[in-house]
């Protein structure tokens, strides 16, 4: 039996260019919502062998109870190996407690998913103090993919010999990825985080005088980040400032924050649905959902 891919009403879309690529049968999740607030699920009824669910953790809260549903639910219906497609991972910042007490979510939410699934397929999770998701998500085929070429490839056609700009040290290797694959300078400014929408960010050491720049990173949510580092970098004479980003969440009045700030064109890959979304990632999760699929057979 041919393997399916279990998606949910709001995923339909995507759930069914992923399915074309990478040759899976797409089969539709029931769900229904009580008054009170819990949630129903209804899955075909029987499965094979392998199923994968495609699930975007944006707002992740009501859907990490769809996945526990529903990955139990496919466990008691013929399916033995279990695929999550989550191509925004979500809780992954948390990685330590910075005062006594606080839950170290990327802990406790990676150890929920690796006894749920046998492989998890992401990309560019937002990983601070670990080397690997196989630390945060303690199963053998925790497997990383990135936006970071294909943003790049999306760049190169559009700004001549554009700079790479960082807003934080964290984000030097990925930077360095997106750059090298073109040749582009890049550099990576310092921050310090105040709070979520309070943040200090000292450019780098770099001219950027008459430069094309444009800031890249994996995810943009309030946009105060890059709304500042872009101030600086027309006050330090840039000629623009764009900026590109694999998860969009982009709260609030984050657009806003950006557009005000002087920032022109906004990318971003398909990982969360969003108007700035210029990038399809279907291609590069369905080839590594293809590898995996060989590794089975």
């Amino acid at each position: 039996m041919k393997s399916v891919l279990l998606h949910f009403d709001d995923d339909l879309d995507p759930a069914t260019q992923l399915a074309r690529a990478a040759n899976l049968t797409p089969r539709q999740v029931e769900r229904h919502r009580f008054p009170d607030g819990e949630i129903k699920l209804r899955l075909p009824g029987t499965l094979p062998a392998h199923v994968v669910i495609l699930r975007s953790l944006n707002d992740p809260n009501a859907k990490l109870i769809e996945l526990l549903l529903a990955a139990q639910t496919a466990r008691t219906l013929g399916t033995t190996y279990l695929t999550l497609v989550a191509p925004y991972l979500a809780y992954m910042r948390q990685d330590i407690a910075f005062r006594p007490g606080e839950a170290v979510s990327q802990r406790i939410v990676g150890q929920f998913l690796a006894g749920l699934f046998d492989a998890v397929i992401t990309v560019d999770p937002h990983l601070h103090r670990v080397t690997s998701l196989h630390e945060a998500v303690p199963i053998k085929q925790a497997i990383v993919l990135s936006g970071a070429p294909l943003l790049s490839d999306w760049i190169a056609a559009r700004r001549q010999h554009p700079m790479f700009i960082g807003p934080d040290e964290e984000s030097a290797q990925w930077i360095a990825m997106a750059a090298n694959r073109h040749g582009f300078d890049h550099a990576v400014c310092r921050k310090v985080r105040h709070g979520d929408r309070a943040v200090e960010v000292t450019l780098p050491d770099v001219t950027v005088r008459g430069r094309c720049t444009v800031l890249i990173d994996d995810v943009a949510s309030t946009g105060h980040s890059v709304a500042r580092a872009a101030e600086l970098l027309l006050a330090a004479g840039a000629a623009s400032v764009d900026v590109a980003v694999t998860h969009a969440l982009f709260s609030g009045d984050a657009l806003q924050v950006m557009q005000d700030a002087g920032i022109g064109e906004v990318w971003s890959t398909d990982c969360i649905a969003h108007a700035s979304n210029v990038v399809s990632m279907t291609g590069t999760i369905a080839e590594a959902l293809a590898r995996l699929e060989q590794n089975l057979t």
